[in-house]
């Protein structure tokens, strides 16, 4: 590979030759992920056929010469591939060492990232990772002269031979090993997902297609008959309703000591008559999907994030019904739920006890949540949008006197350390939020003799955390594990929040270690809670309708 580098230098080198040599790079260097991925799956396969193992990086090298042979022509295949071998090194990282796919789903998920977000992804070790396996090779590939002697019939013509050896080498692989190629490729889709740089690629032109230049959809109003029973509306004169909706980040039911995990990290709220949910899944895998998903009124079933956000949510027919709302965020955005009521988002800028300049605890969410409230009137939601765990740089979520977990990871890139270093931090930001709701609860205890006082925590997604050598969410839902998609679900309530919603306790904790629910629930449970009628209400989504008298 050295002398091949070098010796692009010495003479003017065809278009056919150098998209040769880029195919060889990608397909030894930048596609280790998928050999990663191929060993771990070969080495549980047995029988496995020398011939078809060597044949892999081939196919991959004829493949991929193929594709590169299109987008090589003047003035396009430098700023070209100087690019794609600049991101398709940082999509290698990801791949190597999280276990990342980028898919449709992934790339939503990026766009959406804010700087405060995105950064938190940074280390010395990607930097270096991104340098050496990137940049390097697209500053090499920037002075290499591509000769411009031959003629333009002549490069069509290297190029179509070049173009054509890849299909033969292709159609003999297929014709001695295509039983052994479809077996693997059926049986672990994750590997199309993986390799590089095609999907990433086909995933972002997807995307780009779908936000910039198909035509919106019309936006849909749903529940125009939505209104608050009579007898709320009356309870509302005396002692309003308030419900605290807190939505969690990346936390993962496996994780909870109230759901079966041996270590204390619900030690804030065990005490506190705390409902906790079994067995809930999750509408996605990244907060893009979820998010969105768990205040809609489609179902995972049917989900479509597009007329998702060209339609009514659960917070626009809660605002219909005169429901007083308020949105509080510190994860860097609403996914567009919360479009149309009032928000207030944390000041991350700010260098106080609870914020760094750049990221905020989510204890900050508290700071003058009781003027809050008495901002709105009647019947009333505040939704609570936290940080949570969201990694890698799980080690920012908690302050340093909230550390109980140890040895931690106090790093971003966390490959660099042990799992159990991972596990403790990632546990730590479980107990931390542990606390934040407790102290929510503790603020919602104090207003009981003003307000019928309920709170709601539900994670978007859940985490990997070195589980089959995977980190982090985000993989395609199909293949995801339940680390990924399983998420807490906490529901505490007030005495004359009970007494007004009729609501049988014994009977909600029976529901929640038994049933199975979803992120499908919520919009039909919470329009139940605060009494909302309305024909999208349905009432078998309700996790609380047959605990009501």
């Amino acid at each position: 590979m050295i002398n091949l580098i070098k010796s692009l230098f010495k003479r003017d080198v065809s278009y056919a030759y150098l998209i040769f040599i880029l195919a060889l790079y990608f397909t030894a260097v930048i596609n280790i992920p998928v050999y990663s991925e191929l060993n771990s799956i070969l080495s549980n396969i047995d029988g496995v056929k020398v011939g078809f193992v060597i044949s892999i990086p081939i196919f991959f090298l004829s493949a991929l010469n193929f594709l590169f042979n299109l987008f090589a022509w003047p003035y396009i295949t430098k700023p070209f591939f100087v690019l794609l071998l600049i991101v398709s090194s940082a999509v290698s990282y990801a791949g190597y060492n999280y276990g990342t796919l980028f898919d449709y789903n992934m790339i939503a998920n990026i766009v959406e990232t804010d700087t405060s977000e995105a950064s938190s992804y940074l280390s010395a070790y990607s930097i270096l990772w991104t340098f050496i396996m990137g940049v390097v090779p697209a500053l090499l590939l920037a002075n290499v002269n591509l000769s411009g002697k031959q003629g333009k019939v002549k490069m069509v013509l290297l190029k179509l031979f070049s173009m054509l050896a890849s299909v033969i080498v292709i159609g003999l692989i297929a014709s001695m090993y295509y039983q052994d190629y479809a077996s693997v490729g059926r049986n672990n889709s994750v590997i199309k997902k993986a390799i590089i740089p095609t999907q990433f690629i086909y995933s972002a032109v997807g995307f780009v297609k779908d936000k910039y230049f198909t035509t919106p959809l019309e936006y849909k109003q749903i529940g125009l008959d939505a209104k608050q029973s009579d007898k709320t509306l009356l309870d509302a004169v005396e002692k309003p309703t308030l419900l605290v909706f807190v939505v969690g980040e990346t936390a993962r039911s496996q994780n909870y000591e109230l759901n079966g995990y041996p270590k204390p990290t619900n030690q804030y709220t065990r005490d506190l008559d705390i409902i906790s949910f079994q067995d809930v899944s999750s509408c996605g895998t990244a907060t893009a999907v979820s998010v969105p998903c768990m205040f809609s009124s489609l179902t995972k079933s049917n989900f479509n994030r597009k007329i998702a956000d060209n339609q009514d949510n659960l917070l626009d027919v809660l605002n219909r019904a005169d429901v007083s709302l308020l949105w509080k965020e510190n994860d860097g955005g609403d996914k567009n739920v919360a479009d149309r009521i009032t928000k207030k988002e944390t000041d991350r800028s700010q260098v106080n006890s609870y914020c760094d300049g750049s990221t905020c605890y989510d204890m900050a969410l508290l700071e003058g949540l009781e003027q809050d409230i008495d901002s709105l009137s009647g019947n009333r939601m505040i939704a609570l949008h936290l940080i949570g765990s969201h990694g890698p740089t799980y080690f920012k979520r908690y302050p340093e006197e909230a550390k109980f977990f140890m040895p931690d990871c106090p790093r971003s890139d966390i490959e660099n350390c042990s799992v159990k270093e991972i596990v403790n931090t990632y546990d730590n930001t479980i107990l931390y939020t542990d606390y934040v709701i407790s102290q929510t609860i503790s603020k919602l205890k104090k207003l009981q003799e003003n307000y019928n006082t309920a709170l709601i925590y539900i994670s978007d997604h859940g985490e990997s955390l070195g589980e089959n050598g995977m980190f982090l969410h985000g993989m395609p839902y199909s293949l995801a594990p339940d680390y990924q998609t399983k998420v807490p679900l906490m529901f505490w309530m007030s005495d004359g929040f009970k007494q007004t919603k009729q609501i049988n306790t014994s009977c909600v904790k029976s529901h929640a270690s038994s049933n199975q629910y979803s992120q499908d629930n919520i919009f039909h449970s919470v329009l139940g809670l605060m009494d909302v009628e309305t024909n999208v209400y349905e009432k078998q989504l309700d996790i609380f309708s047959t605990c009501r008298s």
